[in-house]
């Protein structure tokens, strides 16, 4: 397609898609919080090379990066904005999962996903207001929507650290409850999320052969890069194998949901900056689930 139509597109994504994917999102990050304590947050701080390591690539140096690729590879304004809001974004509920597939530490991959997600509600509006504005490209769309970093970070707020502190409370609390509950939540709201996703797609399906086209390339550069830069990273400070792993999967599994909400909510849905999250929904899925597997064979042949 024209890459100058593309914000022409509407997703199928009504008030009510928004409502139900902000329930499934606050119901994950409950479901994250139920196996953690405030002693595991001790735990990391006493050893706190992997986690550090991480966070700096996810907040630091991804968005950086993918300001550089957006402005040089990205067709449109939109889907350079799109690709710098997926950036600032904390990691995705996924990546535990795809770290136990791939034989990573998942205490460093929990431990990463709670803290950034914590930590978004300052750093997400902080990083998509300074790469989003600094660029005469995409400052215009930016100023156009009137994007108000604090509204931004009280949203995040809802959606991440409520979530979390209840989830850490009940766990404190009543641990027997957790204990029940935690199974449950994990594979259900993962289940809940991946058919979301699927729903989606399929009601969305003409929407991405008209764009596909124009999207693939940008996100699966990114994707990529997200990956290899969060396993670098981890390998130049010597972390072993299994915490390069951990890393490399957090850093590269960004919260595509919180994504889609921050678009329909601040920006009305912009067509290229949506259709980035959308496909980002799905690539890192596959991108994931390859990198997982491909390890998950490489352990099963050294072993033999």
């Amino acid at each position: 397609m024209d890459p100058s139509s593309i914000d022409a597109l509407q997703l199928a994504f009504s008030e009510r898609s928004l409502t139900v994917l902000n329930g499934i999102l606050g119901l994950i990050m409950f479901g994250v919080a139920l196996d953690m304590k405030l002693s595991d947050f001790s735990a990391l701080a006493r050893a706190p090379l992997a986690p550090v390591v991480g966070l700096v690539c996810q907040f630091l140096l991804l968005p950086a990066l993918t300001f550089v690729l957006a402005v040089n590879v990205a067709p449109t304004p939109s889907m350079a904005l799109g690709m710098m809001l997926v950036a600032a974004c904390p990691g995705g509920n996924v990546s535990n999962f795809f770290t136990s597939v791939a034989g990573g530490r998942v205490a460093v991959s929990v431990g990463m996903t709670a803290v950034s997600s914590l930590a978004a509600f300052v750093m997400t509006p902080l990083n998509l207001q300074l790469w989003g504005t600094r660029s005469d490209w995409t400052a215009p769309l930016v100023a156009d929507f009137d994007l108000d970093p604090l509204k931004l970070g009280l949203q995040l707020m809802l959606l991440l650290v409520v979530p979390i502190t209840i989830g850490m409370g009940v766990n404190h609390r009543l641990p027997t409850v957790a204990a029940k509950l935690r199974k449950p939540f994990k594979v259900g709201s993962l289940l809940f999320f991946v058919a979301f996703i699927a729903i989606a797609f399929a009601g969305n399906f003409d929407a991405f052969l008209v764009a596909i086209g124009t999207v693939f390339v940008p996100v699966a550069l990114m994707n990529a890069m997200a990956l290899l830069l969060g396993w670098s990273g981890a390998r130049l400070v010597g972390l072993p194998s299994a915490d390069r792993r951990a890393v490399a999967i957090e850093v590269g599994i960004q919260n595509s949901g919180l994504g889609l909400i921050i678009i329909f909510t601040f920006f009305g849905g912009l067509g290229g900056m949506a259709v980035v999250a959308a496909w980002w929904g799905i690539w890192h899925l596959v991108s994931g689930l390859c990198m997982a597997g491909a390890w998950r064979a490489w352990d099963r042949r050294a072993a033999r």
